[in-house]
């Protein structure tokens, strides 16, 4: 998608400049409504006193033509002007500087101010300079209505609302700049934390060695940020060294059948017609056959990395899985189960843990491998048993590592790379369960605890 050129520009600034534009706009446009509200709330409030007054000194005209003590001319001070109309619309009586011959609006305009109605005159028409306000008050008998007309300049209310309003246009994009101003002095500190952080991630970039984002003091949302993305780093690093392990592990182990097969062309190559081949084949696809399940369990590692949970789930029933390894296994014995055990996960992976514990048994055991399972608190456990040397408890946690050959010497010999306990606690969190090794009394029992398949999923 194409930016237009105002697009461009506003994605090149900063995000401070961002920051301050928006600002500044919202500033100015609120500051222009608002401005715009005092003016006509001013203005409104200015004409309704105008008018309260005016309204006031008609009322006290008419008090006097009520009571029949109508002065000539009429006692009324400041900027207005007075006139009692009779019905024929003659003027009766007026203030000194008002129009005793031409009542000041005509019949029409009187009957709707007698309606209640005000109104705006030109100032012109009365001697006055600029807009008058009129109002009027009925007065008199019923037999001989008069009219009290009162006319007041708002020349003084026009006035201060115009002073207001250059004072307004000339003092708000002053008081914009300045606000401005602070605002970004305010936000370059608000952002110091930030920019701290872009520095020290473009450091830890720059030389690629391990270390940490500066956190900033507080508890805001820049402070866990950086504790968040020092945790990040954290977990980075941590699968960055595991990854240069596992790549050095995984050369070493693929460097040594390698080697072996190598070693056995070049001799073979060597002795020529005399070499016995059938044994150089035989060994060669032993090598092979090795070299072969180490990918495979390079792979299924990999895989298990990048996916925490299993592809395809159903129902699995443990005894009939276990029968079904156990047949493979001639010296291992298969404890009767008393009922069904159901779990959810891949038949073939579960296949693959019980069968790399099998293995591992079977080539440690001195005489024999029990399999067998049970339920526990309703969860399934499954449990492989040997009667072998057995594993120091201080080295339990250690067996389940990537490569790690507590016996090297034995378990390089039996053709194990040291990824069989490895692949089982990877397969069997996968599928949310738990594998622990304990004492046998003699010799080492494997328990794998599986999550129960939820009562729905049997249906």
């Amino acid at each position: 998608m194409r930016l237009i050129p105002a697009q461009r520009w506003w994605r090149r600034l900063s995000l401070r400049a961002r920051l301050l534009v928006i600002g500044v706009a919202g500033m100015c446009v609120g500051l222009f409504v608002g401005g715009l509200a005092f003016l006509a709330a001013l203005s409104f409030v200015l004409q309704r006193s105008v008018d309260a007054e005016a309204e006031h000194a008609a009322r006290d005209v008419a008090a006097l033509v009520d009571a029949g003590a109508l002065p000539d001319p009429l006692p009324v001070a400041g900027a207005e002007r007075v006139q009692v109309i009779d019905s024929a619309g003659r003027v009766l009586s007026a203030s000194i500087e008002a129009d005793r011959l031409v009542p000041m609006v005509d019949a029409a305009d009187r009957a709707r101010l007698r309606a209640g109605e005000k109104m705006f005159i030109h100032g012109d028409r009365i001697g006055l300079t600029g807009p008058v306000r009129v109002l009027a008050v009925a007065a008199g008998p019923a037999d001989d209505p008069q009219t009290v007309l009162v006319a007041r300049s708002m020349s003084d209310v026009l006035r201060g609302v115009g002073l207001l309003r250059t004072t307004l246009l000339v003092g708000l994009p002053l008081l914009v700049v300045i606000l401005a101003g602070v605002a970004w002095r305010v936000m370059a500190a608000a952002l110091a934390p930030v920019e701290s952080l872009r520095r020290g991630a473009e450091d830890i970039t720059g030389t690629g060695r391990a270390a940490r984002l500066p956190v900033p003091d507080g508890d805001d949302e820049i402070h866990r940020l950086a504790v968040t993305l020092n945790g990040m780093l954290d977990r980075l690093e941590a699968g960055r060294a595991r990854q240069r392990e596992f790549v050095g592990d995984a050369a070493h182990e693929l460097r040594s059948p390698l080697a072996n097969m190598r070693t056995q062309l070049e001799v073979a190559l060597r002795l020529g017609n005399s070499a016995d081949w059938p044994r150089v084949a035989d060994d060669l696809l032993a090598d092979t056959a090795r070299l072969a399940r180490l990918v495979d369990d390079l792979l299924l590692l990999a895989r298990s990395d990048e996916s925490p949970r299993p592809d395809r789930l159903e129902p699995v029933e443990l005894g009939a899985l276990l029968r079904e390894v156990a047949a493979r296994y001639p010296t291992v014995r298969l404890e009767p189960v008393d009922c069904p055990l159901w779990t959810i996960g891949e038949p073939d992976a579960l296949r693959r843990v019980v069968s790399n514990v099998l293995d591992n048994a079977v080539r440690h055991a001195t005489t024999a491998v029990v399999l067998g399972a049970r339920a526990n608190g309703g969860e399934p456990v499954v449990t492989v048993t040997d009667d072998g040397p057995g594993i120091r408890a201080e080295d339990r946690d250690r067996a389940f590592e990537r490569f790690t050959r507590l016996d090297d010497a034995r378990a390089r010999d039996d053709g194990g790379a040291g990824l069989g306990l490895a692949i089982v606690r990877e397969l069997v969190r996968r599928h949310g369960g738990s594998v622990a090794l304990a004492d046998a009394d003699p010799g080492l029992r494997v328990e794998i605890r599986m999550p129960r398949a939820p009562e729905a999923d049997l249906s």
